[in-house]
C-alpha cells in the first residue's frame, strides 16, 4: 500500500480506539494485506496514539506464543503489539470497567530489559538474549475486545491494532530471576476466587526467552532495536478470561509472584 493509504488505516484505527468506537473491517483499499504492512500501520498508529496524549509507548506485548491462545484464536504464529506507559499499572491497582468495550485479562511472564538488543550476524537466540534481561515478573495483560467480530478479521487488521493489548498490571520485579528455569515455573489465574486457568512457561515457545529473542530478531529485521528499560509481556499462560464489572482478577507464578487488579 502507499504511505498515505498506511496512514489512513491507523487514523482510522486511532479515531475508533480514541473515541470508543467498535471496530469493524477496514476499507479494502486500506486494510493491510500481509504481516509488513500490519506492522507499518501499527507504527503509525502509535505515533496518532502518541500525538493524541497516550505518552510513550513503554515496550510491547507479545500474543499467539503458547498453544492455548493459538487455538483460542485461531493464529498459529506470535504476533505483537505496542505497550503504553499511560495504560501500565503496578498490582492492586483497581480499574474502570467502563473504560474498555470488552475487557479481558491474561496471565503472563514479563521481562525488563537492561540494556539494548542490537542486531547480531547470527540472530539472537534464548540463550544469548537472557543477557539482556534485568528483571523477570508475573503480569497480568489487559486486552479488549474492540471489535465488532474479531474472528472476522483478518489477523494483519488485529496486529495493526496491537492485538488487543489495552494495558497490563504488573507484580514485584524480580532480579535474581536467573536462578529459576523459567520454563519450569507454573502459573495460574483466578477471577473472584475461583482458579480458571493454569499454565508452564515451557508452553511459551518451549521456553519465555523464546519468545523474546523472536521479537528482537523480528524488531532487528525492521531496522529497529529494543531499547534498555523496555518492558515486554511474552505471552499468556491461560485462555484469555472475559471479566464483569466488579471481577477481581489475580495470578501468581512460581518463583515470580504474583499479580491482582479489580474492576470497578
Amino acid at each position: 500500500m502507499s504511505e498515505d493509504r498506511l496512514d489512513e488505516a491507523a487514523m482510522l484505527l486511532a479515531e475508533a480506539r480514541l473515541n470508543g468506537r467498535t471496530v469493524d473491517r477496514l476499507p479494502e483499499h486500506c486494510r493491510p494485506r500481509d504481516e509488513t504492512e500490519a506492522y507499518a500501520v501499527q507504527d503509525r498508529l502509535h505515533k496518532h496514539l502518541t500525538a493524541e496524549g497516550r505518552d510513550r509507548l513503554l515496550g510491547h506485548k507479545i500474543g499467539c506464543t503458547t498453544p492455548v491462545m493459538q487455538h483460542y484464536l485461531g493464529i498459529d504464529s506470535p504476533c505483537a503489539g505496542g505497550l503504553f506507559e499511560a495504560s501500565v499499572t503496578m498490582s492492586g491497582s483497581r480499574l474502570r470497567h467502563g473504560d474498555f468495550r470488552h475487557v479481558g485479562v491474561e496471565c503472563e511472564i514479563a521481562v525488563r530489559l537492561a540494556k539494548d538488543v542490537r542486531p547480531t550476524p547470527d540472530g539472537h537466540q534464548r540463550d544469548s538474549i537472557g543477557e539482556a534481561v534485568q528483571s523477570c515478573m508475573a503480569a497480568i495483560e489487559i486486552v479488549d475486545d474492540r471489535y465488532l467480530d474479531y474472528r472476522s478479521l483478518d489477523t494483519s487488521t488485529l496486529i495493526a491494532d496491537d492485538f488487543f493489548n489495552a494495558g497490563a498490571v504488573l507484580g514485584p520485579e524480580v532480579q535474581d530471576w536467573t536462578s529459576l528455569d523459567l520454563a519450569d515455573l507454573e502459573g495460574r489465574m483466578s477471577v473472584d476466587g475461583d482458579i480458571v486457568g493454569e499454565g508452564v512457561g515451557a508452553a511459551i515457545l518451549g521456553h519465555p526467552l523464546e519468545a523474546l529473542a523472536w521479537l528482537a530478531n523480528r524488531e532487528n529485521a525492521r531496522g529497529r532495536s529494543l531499547r534498555a528499560g523496555d518492558l515486554v509481556l511474552l505471552g499468556s499462560l491461560v485462555q484469555t478470561q472475559w471479566v464483569s464489572a466488579g471481577s477481581h482478577v489475580a495470578i501468581s507464578i512460581d518463583g515470580l509472584g504474583s499479580a491482582s487488579v479489580r474492576f470497578d
